[in-house]
């Protein structure tokens, strides 16, 4: 743990840590020279047995990984498949390990100073900006949230969650959820809103208005339901549609002359 080890003949003990094998070795063999002529001295390491780096979140295969030299943070999403469709704009990495005993006191205090959090915009990582990729260090927490989402239900091809990764409107989420069925009410599409803290409010939208750029395409916020509905006498007569064509489909067939 303190990164110093004990050999035979040799008074005191040797600092390992922070050496190379070759660096130890040659160490190893200028302090033998006392005992033995011509010593021969190799060093191997058997198991590594660092502090894990873990990647979790939004990405394919969540992971823990031994680091056996050093690894930026775009290299480390690799082995993970990268980030998830549902991923949000940011990475989080957790600095959870004690400083090495390696580093100088200066190095120490500036770590110190930098906090145990860090935040780096994901779309700058992802293009390997310098900036955006630092070096993970043992014992490092990567994480990466899922985005806000925003919800789309009622008379759409496809009622589905919308993560909003960017600045996604009304319009665009309903296209997104595939676009609206036939009997849609389109100029009552409403969406419910419920900040947290607050009470909940609706806002209703003409999707032809929009369309028209005659009213303002709504912004959405994390938490929205936009709800899509249907035309209420048309909806009648589909579901009276519905149910008579089966009853009628069972007559009997009379041919008349």
């Amino acid at each position: 743990s303190r990164g110093l080890i004990r050999m035979p003949l040799i008074p005191g003990e040797i600092q390992a840590a922070c050496h190379t094998e070759q660096e130890l070795a040659s160490e190893i063999t200028t302090r033998y020279l006392d005992y033995l002529r011509n010593p021969q001295v190799d060093v191997f390491i058997k198991e590594y047995q660092s502090q894990p780096v873990a990647v979790l979140g939004a990405v394919r295969v969540p992971s823990r990984f031994q680091l056996q030299r050093r690894v930026r943070l775009l290299e480390l999403l690799s082995h993970v498949g990268g980030p998830t469709e549902t991923a949000g704009r940011s990475i989080q990495i957790v600095h959870t390990a004690m400083p090495s005993i390696c580093e100088s006191p200066a190095q120490v205090e500036s770590d110190a100073n930098s906090g145990a959090l860090d935040n780096y915009k994901l779309s700058e990582t992802m293009k390997g900006e310098e900036q955006a990729n630092p070096y993970v260090h043992p014992g490092d927490v990567v994480s990466i949230p899922e985005a806000e989402q925003a919800f789309v239900v009622g008379n759409v091809l496809h009622p589905t969650a919308i993560p909003l990764r960017e600045s996604i409107t009304v319009s665009r989420a309903i296209a997104m959820s595939g676009g609206t069925l036939p009997d849609t009410k389109s100029d009552r599409v409403r969406i419910v809103r419920q900040p947290p803290g607050s009470a909940k409010t609706e806002i209703f939208v003409d999707l032809k208005a929009i369309d028209r750029q005659k009213a303002e395409d709504v912004v959405l916020q994390a938490g929205d339901i936009v709800d899509v509905p249907t035309s209420g006498g048309k909806r009648l007569l589909r579901a009276l549609v519905g149910a008579v064509v089966p009853s009628v489909a069972q007559l009997p067939v009379r041919v008349i002359p």
